[in-house]
């Protein structure tokens, strides 16, 4: 028992010593940064050594934050990879294929054949049934052409001369056509967009004529009101061969 009330006098002392300082230690420490302060166990039965427990310095290190540096043995030289959602794949629309372009059936285009008929050079001959126009030649051939012809109820045939010739005709509908067809102008101005075509020859003093076409793909077809169509090519070439007064005969 004395051994211990010794001991912790001695402790004492040195705690009142060390926390408040006297004479020449305290003018010592005068410019100088205080020590620590001492804490003491609470249990005064250890050896004194172990009761004197210098301030943890855990508090004064300080979580590190998230935007300091990593330590220097780990990959903080490799840039940071963000992850982020990437956008899902469009499908590619594909483009619209165009429209096959309609045209004429290769045996109805322009070519030469030998004639043995009985008509004369200069003549037009129409063969509405074979759907060809013959233009005859003084060599013993014809020219022949692709035609549209009437079609069913408005087949005809007969033979006329040509007795006019326009370029880019205009085209008034007759008013049987436009009691069929109401949705169809009295009057429409010559150019691209006119039925009639080109070119227009015209025979007689019927509502006939052989003209171009804006509707190429329907030569070799019944599909008019009796007039004979062609591509306007073909009826500006017939155009330039022939004058009024031309012979047509449609068989």
């Amino acid at each position: 028992m004395k051994q211990t009330g010794l001991f912790a006098g001695i402790v004492a002392g040195l705690f009142v010593a060390v926390t408040f300082g006297t004479g020449p230690s305290l003018a010592g420490t005068v410019g100088r940064t205080a020590p620590p302060p001492l804490v003491l166990s609470p249990n005064l039965t250890e050896p004194w050594v172990l009761q004197l427990k210098p301030q943890r310095r855990a508090a004064a290190r300080r979580a590190p934050t998230r935007n300091a540096p990593a330590a220097r043995g780990s990959n903080w030289l490799r840039p940071q990879t963000v992850s982020r959602r990437q956008p899902m794949p469009q499908p590619t629309r594909r483009a619209a294929a165009p429209a096959p372009k309609r045209q004429v059936a290769p045996q109805f285009l322009p070519t030469i054949v030998d004639y043995q008929g009985p008509h004369r050079p200069g003549t037009i001959v129409i063969d509405t049934n074979e759907r060809y126009l013959y233009l005859v030649q003084r060599d013993g051939t014809a020219r022949r052409y692709g035609v549209g012809v009437g079609k069913p109820g408005f087949e005809w045939a007969g033979t006329h001369k040509i007795t006019r010739k326009a370029e880019w005709p205009d085209w008034r509908p007759p008013a049987e056509m436009r009691k069929r067809r109401p949705d169809l102008p009295t009057y429409m101005e010559g150019g691209p967009n006119n039925p009639l075509g080109a070119r227009a020859l015209y025979l007689g003093s019927t509502l006939y004529r052989i003209h171009g076409s804006n509707q190429p793909w329907t030569i070799g077809h019944a599909v008019s009101s009796g007039c004979i169509r062609m591509r306007n090519e073909d009826v500006t070439d017939l155009y330039q061969r022939v004058g009024v007064g031309t012979t047509v005969h449609v068989i």
